[in-house]
C-alpha cells in the first residue's frame, strides 16, 4: 500500500473517531451515574432500574433497618453472590418461598455480596434472568465491622440467611433445600 493510501486511511479513521465521539457527554459513563439517592436514608442508598424493579445498593447502615423491622411481616433475608455455587443453587428455593408465602405476609429479600464492579456484567443479568424477589447489593468494605452486627455467630461465609419477625429471629450459615427452608419459615410463622 502506498504512502498516499495509508495517510488517506489514517485521516479517515481520525475523522470517523471524532464524529462518532461528539455525543459522548450525553451518555452516562456507567450505571453509577444513574444512581438515585434517598435523602431520608442519609444518601447511603442508590437504586438501579431493572425491568420495573430495583436493585438497591446500600452500605451496612442502609441495610440495618431491613434487619430490625418490628411489624407483622416475616422477613427471609438471604446473603448470596453470583460467584457462590451453593448460593445460586438455593436461590430458586427462596423464589418459591416468596411465591408460596406471599399471601401469608412473608417477604424475601436477597442481599448480594458481589463486588459493585460486577453489578452490570454479572448481577443485573443474573437477576433479570432468574429472580423476582427484591434484590439489594451490600456495598460495604468493612466486613469485619458489619458481619458481627448481623450475627455474632456468623463467620462471614455464604450462603447465610436470617429469618425473623417481631417475635423471633434465627440465623443460618448454610445452604437449604426447599423443604428445609419451608420448615424454618413455618417454624417462625
Amino acid at each position: 500500500m502506498s504512502y498516499f493510501y495509508r495517510m488517506k486511511y489514517a485521516w479517515f479513521i481520525c475523522i470517523l473517531l471524532i464524529v462518532s465521539c461528539k455525543d459522548v457527554d450525553k451518555v452516562p459513563s456507567s450505571l453509577w451515574d444513574a444512581q438515585e439517592y434517598d435523602e431520608t436514608e442519609k444518601d447511603i442508598t442508590s437504586e438501579i432500574a431493572l425491568n420495573q424493579d430495583w436493585i438497591k445498593i446500600v452500605d451496612y447502615e442502609g441495610l440495618a433497618p431491613l434487619l430490625a423491622k418490628r411489624n407483622d411481616t416475616t422477613y427471609v433475608v438471604n446473603f448470596w453472590a453470583t460467584w457462590c455455587r451453593p448460593c445460586v443453587k438455593e436461590l430458586p428455593y427462596f423464589e418459591k418461598i416468596n411465591e408460596d408465602y406471599k399471601d401469608r405476609n412473608v417477604k424475601v429479600v436477597l442481599v448480594s455480596l458481589d463486588f459493585p464492579d460486577k453489578l452490570e456484567k454479572q448481577v443485573i443479568p443474573y437477576v433479570q434472568k432468574n429472580l423476582k424477589s427484591e434484590v439489594w447489593l451490600l456495598d460495604d468494605a468493612d466486613a469485619n465491622g458489619w458481619i458481627p452486627k448481623i450475627s455474632e455467630t456468623w463467620s462471614g461465609a455464604i450462603p447465610a440467611t436470617i429469618i425473623y419477625n417481631k417475635n423471633k429471629r434465627t440465623f443460618y450459615e448454610h445452604s437449604f433445600t426447599y423443604e428445609e427452608l419451608k420448615k424454618e419459615v413455618e417454624s417462625i410463622l
